[in-house]
């Protein structure tokens, strides 16, 4: 073997090995840099609300801004929870945001096996028409929407609100859900076929419980969607009993002066329930993201 031959067998020289071992660590550590300053920039409002939230109003716009309180009080969460029947607004957010994402999952996935599992004429033009949802912007809709509610006589309800979260939820969920079933594979739907089950059971009992990602992301996002909505709840809603969280923060904001202590105080108790739905769910989302891009 000559020399040549014997250096192209021993690979490159542990000089070049060793400058490219340097590049990659240069680059990875290039991009943690690049994510804890954006993790930084993310994070940093939360934190400053969460302080706020524990400040008087003497301390609230101190210049430089403080970030560890001193004095900190919880006097903001008391009056919070205590003032304006916060808690009544808090308990018909829950049920709203519940039963809208209840529906919209029960019905989007009932669309989305259709979707992807039955053939039917026009399939493809009524799936299009569907996702024109997607680019409509919600502010307008308001008119047509309140015309509708005043027709059907659900203005000032929960159910007014509940019956049009669940339709602006549809087509999302509908695009999500339908890529996740397209992707399971035909032979388990006709296996149950063999065995005798109908089409609610294939979907029931074998779509359902394999869909649990994609279910998953539909369930944060539109729970998210439900609980932050402010400006239909707003429209319809004259009766204070019926009133919901958002319109509730937005009522701790005075006309000369607003307590920020206060209204951080109420958004970091709206946060919570958001925080809770996102950690029971979030070892599905990334999956769930990515099931629709397989096939569909």
């Amino acid at each position: 073997m000559t020399a040549t031959a014997a250096a192209a067998a021993a690979g490159p020289p542990a000089g070049r090995r060793l400058g490219a071992r340097r590049a990659r660590s240069l680059g990875t550590a290039a991009r943690i840099a690049i994510l804890i300053v954006g993790a930084v920039v993310m994070v940093t409002p939360f934190l400053y609300m969460l302080s706020t939230s524990f400040k008087s109003q003497a301390y609230v716009l101190t210049v430089p801004p403080q970030f560890i309180p001193n004095p900190a009080t919880t006097a903001n969460y008391t009056q919070a929870l205590t003032t304006q029947d916060f808690g009544l607004y808090f308990v018909n957010s829950v049920i709203v945001a519940v039963i809208s994402t209840a529906l919209s999952l029960l019905i989007s996935s009932m669309m989305a096996y259709g979707f992807a599992r039955f053939r039917f004429p026009g399939r493809e033009w009524m799936f299009r028409i569907l996702l024109l949802g997607l680019v409509v912007p919600a502010m307008m809709l308001i008119i047509p929407q309140f015309v509708i509610a005043k027709f059907f006589g659900l203005i000032d309800s929960l159910g007014g609100l509940i019956v049009f979260y669940v339709a602006g939820s549809l087509a999302l969920n509908t695009f999500l859900l339908r890529g996740f079933f397209a992707s399971i594979p035909d032979e388990l739907d006709q296996a149950m076929q063999v065995d005798g089950a109908n089409a609610w059971t294939r979907y029931w009992r074998l779509a359902i419980p394999l869909a649990k990602p994609a279910l998953a992301t539909a369930t944060i996002f539109t729970f998210l969607a439900c609980w932050d909505e402010f400006a239909w709840a707003l429209t319809i809603i004259n009766t204070p009993q019926h009133r919901t969280l958002p319109i509730a923060i937005a009522l701790f904001q005075g006309e000369n002066a607003t307590q920020w202590g206060l209204v951080f105080a109420a958004s970091i108790i709206a946060i919570v329930p958001v925080i809770v739905v996102f950690l029971v769910f979030q070892r599905y989302f990334v999956q769930g993201l990515t099931s629709g891009a397989v096939k569909g």
